[in-house]
């Protein structure tokens, strides 16, 4: 029996050791793996800020009929914090086979006034805190703007530019940020969130500005997030100098044209823009359209899986 035994285990060694090493064959330990790039659906595609909320439930719902893999959060649109809604919200997510691919929030550190800053730096802390509690590896992070146009509306007139604050610079903008990100991270990097900053207005209305902060810091838990309808001109050169940087993108679409501007963005060139720097990671549907959800969203996501394939 025992002599048995060990003629199996040599001969199952034996041919393991066949099938790995076949003549002729050479296995590169450094080979990158082919782009198993994923679908997730903002909860935002189903909501615009309108005056009555989507529920992130449905939303969860309709991501599972729709068969794509996540849900990215959006902070504003959900109930509340409270611990039955937060578990229920992951219960309910599980039974659909659904992730939590991001929670994107709203803060901005480009305050002039310390205090501002540092409840900016609070909240976001806290947010790193309840990402964390809800399961959820990635937090949308904006880098603030000047808010010298105080109406988003009226600054989407004017193509996401702004004025810098009176009696300051460019440079003290980028000073607060990238000070206000820093004490962020050790929070990020004991609850296991990766912060994702977005190319959303304000500082990082250009790559070079998303750059500048990303390269200052030069830490793991600090990637970027490429909003895909963000850069209003020449979007595809810009998406290429971010994308090497890139831990999470959210896709534009505008079925029926968009709530503030409509951008034609070609999917295909932007896959392939990803797929050339090996990303690995989901892409977010973020619908910006003016046609009703339940019709653009199917739609969009339809057109996404063509371009991936």
């Amino acid at each position: 029996m025992k002599n048995s035994r060990r003629s199996f285990l040599r001969n199952s060694i034996a041919g393991s050791m066949a099938a790995v090493a076949l003549p002729g064959v050479t296995i590169n330990a450094d080979a990158q793996p082919k782009p198993r790039i994923k679908l997730s659906i903002s909860s935002y595609s189903y909501w615009h800020f309108k005056e009555t909320k989507f529920p992130i439930e449905k939303v969860i719902d309709e991501a599972a009929k729709l068969g794509v893999e996540g849900v990215d959060i959006l902070h504003m649109q959900m109930e509340g914090e409270y611990n039955r809604y937060i578990q229920e919200l992951k219960r309910r997510a599980y039974l659909n086979g659904i992730a939590f691919t991001c929670l994107s929030i709203h803060q901005g550190f480009v305050f002039a006034d310390k205090e501002e800053r540092q409840k900016n730096i609070d909240k976001t802390k806290h947010c790193i805190e309840l990402a964390a509690k809800m399961g959820i590896p990635c937090l949308r992070l904006n880098s603030g703007r000047w808010n010298t146009i105080k109406s988003f509306d009226d600054l989407m007139k004017n193509r996401g530019i702004e004025p810098i604050l009176p009696g300051y610079t460019e440079d003290d903008g980028f000073k607060w940020c990238i000070d206000c990100i820093q004490q962020c991270l050790p929070a990020a990097e004991e609850h296991g969130v990766l912060l994702a900053l977005e190319n959303h207005w304000g500082l990082c209305s250009t790559p070079e500005g998303m750059l500048r902060i990303k390269k200052a810091i030069d830490s793991p838990w600090l990637g970027l997030l490429m909003d895909t309808g963000n850069f209003l001109e020449n979007p595809y050169s810009k998406l290429e100098m971010i994308a090497p940087s890139t831990s999470f993108v959210q896709a534009k679409t505008y079925y029926g044209g968009g709530e503030w501007y409509a951008l034609d963005l070609d999917y295909k060139r932007i896959v392939s823009i990803l797929n050339k720097v090996n990303y690995q990671g989901y892409i977010s549907l973020e619908y910006e359209g003016k046609e009703d959800a339940a019709t653009a969203v199917p739609k969009s996501i339809g057109m996404l899986r063509k371009a991936l394939s």
